[in-house]
């Protein structure tokens, strides 16, 4: 209960009943709701159960002491705002700073001046009516930002969606001409995913890089199609043109603000790297490339082996030559780390491709 300007909820505790029918005659008739406990145990139940405004409270009790009594008060949660007046008949300046080290907000000596006893607690509800009013301002506040952040949250979230899915679209659109590739955008995100999980990497880097991976090649928007769709293998000038869908790729996903499109950016780039240094466009070699290009490479790769080619006759290898291919690379072509990953999820990846092609 909050105390209100008048009228407070006041809990005395004193191990002498008549201390404590003598406060409650003082008090009372301004108004005042009293309670009463004559040790400390009783007190703190009470208080629990119920939170006074005020706690007049006698140091020099036989089971718990008042000290003890407002540590407890204090620690908790449910008291921690009322206020304590310790009252005693020790009047030393000793006693008076243990009472306030143990929390109270004020001391009173016995034989209490009835006058000052009513000051002091109108004071006292004064203080606690307005720490009431500023804490619930502040937690109306708190409950304002929470929900601004919430709905902003929210908001960043939908702009997020539209703008991958406008991106997935148009990856899309570059595989379009290609009805063998269609589904090749999906498997590489699930098969990334399943590596990276298998890493090591948390829920957030594996989401971010199963929402960037599917970009991998979005620069073949920039290849002609008389090279992408050439039946059979490339000229070396066709070969050269073919390269520089990395560099398309990464120029068509430069400068945005959003970390998982700048982390496809990163993919675009760098998917066509070897681990031996020997790949392109930019020669990088082992950990010089991003953990997602190294990922998205291994992924890139499987499921080109698994899919048919407009430059490759058959329609895809069996699993054991993928696996055996991919493993052959490891350290030259691919990081041995991720080859690694790949084989050790053989079972998660042939689920993929089977739920792909159903």
């Amino acid at each position: 209960m909050s105390a209100k300007l008048g009228s407070a909820k006041i809990l005395v505790v004193d191990d002498e009943p008549a201390n404590c029918k003598l406060a409650i005659g003082i008090l009372e008739p301004l108004g005042h709701q009293i309670g009463y406990a004559t040790n400390g145990s009783d007190a703190l139940v009470l208080a629990a159960a119920d939170p006074p405004d005020v706690i007049l409270l006698d140091i020099m009790m036989p089971d718990m002491n008042g000290y003890e009594v407002a540590r407890s008060l204090k620690a908790s949660p449910t008291t921690r705002g009322t206020s304590i007046v310790m009252i005693t008949a020790l009047d030393g300046a000793k006693e008076r700073v243990a009472a306030f080290e143990a929390g109270a907000d004020d001391f009173l000596s016995k034989p209490v001046d009835i006058d000052e006893l009513r000051y002091r607690i109108k004071a006292l509800i004064v203080a606690k009516a307005y720490q009431d009013q500023m804490r619930s301002q502040q937690q109306d506040l708190e409950h304002l930002v929470e929900t601004k952040t919430r709905d902003l949250k929210i908001a960043r979230e939908k702009i997020k969606a539209s703008a991958v899915d406008t991106l997935y679209r148009l990856v899309a659109a570059s595989e379009y001409k290609d009805s063998d590739t269609g589904g090749h955008i999906g498997r590489v995100s699930l098969y990334a995913g399943a590596i990276a999980r298998k890493l090591g990497l948390d829920a957030a880097q594996v989401a971010d890089i199963e929402v960037a991976a599917p970009m991998h090649d979005i620069g073949k928007l920039g290849i002609p199609d008389a090279i992408l769709l050439k039946p059979g293998p490339l000229t070396q000038e066709e070969w050269i043109v073919m390269k520089q869908h990395s560099l398309i790729g990464a120029q068509i996903l430069k400068g945005s603000e959003a970390a998982v499109i700048q982390l496809a950016e990163q993919i675009a780039l760098t998917h066509h790297e070897r681990w031996d240094g020997n790949g392109y466009p930019g020669g990088l070699r082992q950990n010089e490339i991003p953990l997602a290009g190294r990922i998205v490479a291994v992924a890139d790769v499987f499921d080109a082996l698994c899919s048919k080619r407009p430059y490759r006759d058959a329609y895809m290898y069996p699993f054991e030559q993928v696996f055996s291919v991919i493993q052959a690379g490891r350290g030259t072509q691919f990081d041995p780390a991720v080859v690694d990953a790949l084989l050790a999820v053989q079972d998660d990846i042939l689920t993929i491709h089977s739920k792909a092609h159903q």
